[in-house]
């Protein structure tokens, strides 16, 4: 059976210490960190697999799901100075 790919949007911020970190809305707790963006890039699609795996079997991940996910639109990037 052929696997059905699926698109996840992702946040990607740089942390104070030069890491890469990346989260997606859509699966909550579904995040990791890198030194280099193509290691991040990596990392985060093993993160979601790992998520969907868990999501498969364990009924109160699906709940938080149903709870908590959300797919983000983004509007804008704005600096304030204040």
């Amino acid at each position: 059976m052929k696997r059905t790919k699926r698109e996840f949007r992702t946040i990607i911020e740089r942390d104070e210490d030069g890491y890469f970190i990346a989260s997606v809305p859509a699966l909550p707790g579904c995040h990791t960190q890198a030194k280099t963006l193509s290691q991040l890039q990596k990392r985060i699609k093993e993160a979601i697999s790992l998520c969907l795996e868990v999501a498969k079997t364990n009924i109160s991940y699906r709940q938080r799901l149903a709870r908590f996910a959300y797919e983000p639109t983004f509007i804008a990037l704005e600096t304030i100075e204040v």
